[in-house]
């Protein structure tokens, strides 16, 4: 088998149930009271885990959105900025964010109580907005841009959720979770357009500075608030979270052994630096390292999207309002395609699709100056991100075990993946607008290479399913036929399931 097999039982302290074998999983519960305490349980975790996570994304985006909106209203003119100066402000951000993720999601694997560790740095990046409302240079914005702190959120959230949903149930949640990301542009542009476009001179405040105080302040103090509320709204692991009583943490337990065919835990004598070692020597973790640099790369027109969005001639109130519709849309296309994707199990082409819609909005864009043609390629390029908010749900599942192995993945994944946020704060230069061609190009070609590793890591991915396959057919037609068919007849199940259950998993692709 190609996963790295780890022990099947684990014992705890406390009131802690332990995981017992896969093959006795299916005797915990009859199955008609199975499913309903399954349906409850995850139930519990959509009410509790998901509205949690959305929200603070929600925040921590509407605080990164605001910088580009304020350049629409002489934010560069009061803080003396260069063009430069303004690519580096929004820079700074990914150059800090991108390698801390990684040493976090290290962490993250090796704490007991992730809710406290993700809690505490929402908090810290709460108090950060709070004060960007109060810079007067260069200098100060960059302070404040290049903390640290939602380093841990989006990697350690998107962990968390693969330690509680199965393969079948992540997508659609990870969706649910990054669209807190597209409604905060959609809804920061709304909350900028009334900002911008009313309050400026008043006190002989400029209006952008209002806006840092209303909006980026104003979330900051919510992100403080909701991330305190998050010590004990958000889950730790299913061994140990206490507001599960212990039949539901062994439910937990369970649910994610069989949909792994193995326990869900590190060996125990695992250290931190062992996670790293297993992801980094995997060639399909390097792979998607390339493909979602390259991806981000291809998407990082985010970060300019109102100044993308100022090119079709309309005053600034109007650009803002503008700006909103095509992140709605996305949204919505975000929900469907991740829905799709869990009922399908297919990954490829759920998310390198909408990079094909992307890169057919930027070839629009680079063949007319049209108000019609340019808007409408706008909405093809925000369903980019369709695609990336599965990018970590494929790596989750083609790099599950052990737990901490994916947990350094994902982090591998996202902060090498945001390299390409930090290149793209450079490609979009003011003297290259209105039309943008050359940015366009470098997106468009960047799109293309993610394309190519992405179909890489399929056809890896579908190799190693068949090469499981034949291992499999010749276990079955070998001298131990009679003794699966045996086991079958004991535990009163068929065959079939009986194989379905030596088999394990296959890779999603």
């Amino acid at each position: 088998m190609s996963f790295d097999r780890e022990k099947k039982s684990e014992s705890y302290t406390e009131d802690v149930v332990a995981v017992g074998p896969i093959e006795d999983d299916s005797k915990l519960l009859a199955d008609d009271i199975r499913r309903v305490a399954e349906r409850k349980l995850v139930r519990k975790l959509d009410f509790r885990l998901m509205p949690a996570v959305a929200i603070i994304y929600f925040m921590n985006y509407m605080d990164r959105a605001a910088i580009s909106s304020a350049r629409l209203q002489g934010l560069e003119a009061d803080l003396g900025l260069t063009d430069v100066q303004y690519d580096t402000v929004v820079a700074i951000l990914y150059a800090s964010y991108c390698p801390a993720q990684i040493p976090s999601n290290m962490i993250l694997g090796y704490v007991n109580r992730p809710s406290l560790y993700i809690s505490a740095c929402v908090v810290a990046w709460g108090l950060t907005s709070v004060l960007t409302g109060i810079t007067t240079n260069f200098a100060g914005i960059i302070a404040c841009r290049v903390f640290i702190a939602p380093a841990a959120f989006y990697p350690g959230s998107m962990y968390l959720l693969s330690r509680w949903y199965t393969k079948k149930e992540l997508a659609f949640r990870s969706a649910i979770f990054f669209v807190g990301l597209l409604v905060s542009n959609a809804f920061g542009s709304l909350i900028a357009a009334g900002i911008l476009g009313n309050m400026q001179g008043k006190l002989g405040i400029a209006a952008w500075r209002w806006l840092f105080y209303i909006e980026a302040s104003g979330t900051g103090a919510i992100t403080m608030f909701v991330g305190l509320q998050a010590t004990w709204i958000l889950p730790d692991f299913p061994h140990n979270t206490r507001w599960l009583n212990a039949a539901e943490r062994k439910l937990a337990q369970v649910r994610l052994a069989e949909d792994a065919g193995e326990a869900d835990q590190d060996a125990a004598n695992a250290t931190i630096f062992d996670g790293f070692k297993l992801a980094i020597k995997d060639p399909k973790v390097l792979i998607f390292m390339l493909m979602s640099c390259s991806q981000l790369l291809g998407l990082s027109y985010i970060n300019f999207f109102p100044t993308l969005t100022a090119t079709l001639g309309f005053n600034t109130t109007i650009t803002l309002l503008m700006s909103a519709p095509p992140w709605i849309f996305a949204s919505i296309c975000c929900l469907a395609n991740a829905w799709n994707a869990d009922r399908t199990g297919e990954r490829f082409f759920h998310i390198a699709g909408w990079w094909w819609a992307v890169i057919l909005g930027y070839i629009i864009s680079l063949c007319t100056m049209s108000i019609a043609g340019r808007y409408f390629s706008l909405f093809l390029m925000t369903t980019g991100y369709c695609g990336y908010s599965l990018t970590l749900v494929w790596v989750s599942s083609a790099v599950p075990r052990p737990p901490a192995k994916r947990s350094v993945a994902i982090g591998l994944v996202n902060g090498f993946g945001n390299l390409g946020m930090l290149m793209g704060s450079y490609i979009w230069k003011a003297n290259w607008s209105p039309k943008y061609h050359p940015s366009m190009i470098i997106a468009l070609s960047a799109l293309v290479f993610a394309t190519f590793l992405s179909f890489t890591i399929r056809w890896m991915l579908i190799r190693e399913n068949k090469q499981m396959d034949k291992d499999d057919m010749k276990f079955i037609q070998g001298p131990d036929r009679a003794r699966i068919e045996e086991a079958a007849r004991l535990e009163g199940i068929t065959f079939d399931e009986a194989i379905r259950r030596r088999r394990g998993v296959r890779y999603l692709h």
